[in-house]
């Protein structure tokens, strides 16, 4: 029985040299990648917010006290929904004296077309009659002194009646003149009335500043009133951000601003929902670089933002900067001293690991592309495998 073990040793033994020695001369056995040809699509990341393109700061345009706020934050409101009320009381009693002073311009308006030009005229008709009465008065009289038949104080008295006469028609021309459209009577009834109308348009304007009005569709960001407060003209009352176009803000290192242009296509996704992403689009590429931060400030648009979307929400963005077909590809982990200016890899010559300096272009997250030093099937030996340059090695292929 004592045999049968030593036997068992023994081969064991042997089995355990035999492969110190296979190692000695053939080498350790290593998984080994191999360069290929595939897609590959260069990416840059950063964070930023999102927001609308612009905020509209919503205001009073007068002085009063706040009655009702009809809106919360994170409401969806429409053009023309009412938003907030200021009290009123002052601005219709204004209105309604307004009102009653633009009647009573318009009733003098009245008075004048319905009596006064009537009345003129029918005035200028007496008056002219009794002008032809007076002339023939005068011209008999005048023809009765002629002849010694009539003193001159009868002519003198005639003259004067004539006189008169030609007085009170020239009173009635003025008079219907005054009256019609023109004269100074006219002009200045007219001049009333738009005086008049003027203020009512004024204190209807007032009236309505009262009620605060969404000026758009959009989303009450943010609410710094409540009932009660005195507001005056200035001061921001809600913030509205409108519906339609947003945008994504994102700080870009300034190191990868020479990989971006406008129009570039990107993937983003909100922190709060990393499982579900959305397209972006570049739009705006500030030309100025934040010097504390070393960053430049890139704007994206979204044409079909997600319905979970909050203003200034934290998002990571994907920019996709290149994109090569069919190309030959690399293993990251594959890729010696890659952000150097000579990066490498470690291949395989006669059964030994060897240095091969290599020519990099995209690069992926996983990938990196070979442009010059290796060819389609090449056997490249990872980072992690631990062999040194020269050192004799046992390729397997995964």
């Amino acid at each position: 029985m004592s045999y049968r073990w030593f036997l068992v040793v023994a081969f064991a033994v042997v089995l355990f040299a035999g492969w110190q020695v296979a190692r000695m001369v053939f080498g350790p056995a290593v998984v080994v990648e191999q360069i290929k040809r595939g897609n590959l699509v260069q990416t840059v990341v950063a964070s930023g917010h999102f927001e609308t393109p612009f905020r509209v700061d919503i205001g009073s345009q007068i002085t009063g006290v706040i009655s009702d706020v009809l809106v919360e934050e994170g409401e969806q409101v429409k053009a023309g929904q009412l938003l907030v009320k200021i009290e009123a009381s002052e601005l219709l009693a204004t209105v309604v004296q307004a009102r009653g002073s633009l009647d009573q311009a318009e009733a003098h308006m009245r008075q004048l077309n319905e009596m006064t030009l009537p009345t003129a005229q029918e005035s200028l008709i007496g008056a002219r009659a009794i002008l032809s009465e007076v002339e023939k008065t005068f011209d008999r009289t005048d023809s009765l002194t002629a002849k010694g038949y009539a003193s001159s104080s009868s002519l003198d008295g005639a003259q004067k009646n004539l006189e008169l006469a030609k007085t009170q028609v020239r009173t009635a021309q003025l008079q219907i003149y005054n009256a019609s459209p023109g004269g100074s009577d006219y002009v200045f009834a007219q001049t009333q009335i738009a005086q008049a109308r003027a203020n009512l348009d004024t204190a209807l304007s007032r009236l309505a500043y009262a009620s605060i009005t969404a000026p758009r569709d959009g989303t009450v960001i943010k609410r710094m009133v409540e009932r009660g407060t005195v507001t005056q003209p200035g001061k921001a009352l809600l913030a509205l951000a409108p519906d339609g176009e947003t945008q994504l803000v994102i700080q870009l290192d300034e190191r990868n601003l020479g990989l971006l242009r406008l129009g570039q296509s990107a993937l983003a996704s909100a922190d709060a929902y990393p499982d579900q992403s959305f397209a972006a689009k570049v739009a705006f590429i500030n030309p100025a670089v934040d010097m504390s931060r070393a960053s430049v400030e890139v704007k994206l648009t979204v044409e079909n933002p997600p319905p979970y979307l909050r203003q200034d929400m934290t998002v990571s963005v994907d920019v996709e900067v290149a994109r090569r077909d069919q190309v030959l590809i690399v293993s990251a982990r594959a890729m010696h001293e890659a952000m150097s200016n000579r990066p490498w890899i470690l291949g395989l010559k006669q059964g030994r690991a060897v240095k091969q300096p290599v020519r990099v272009g995209v690069h992926g997250a996983a990938y990196y592309e070979i442009v010059e030093g290796a060819a389609e099937g090449d056997a490249v030996i990872p980072v992690g495998a631990g062999v040194m340059t020269g050192q004799r090695v046992r390729a397997i292929l995964p």
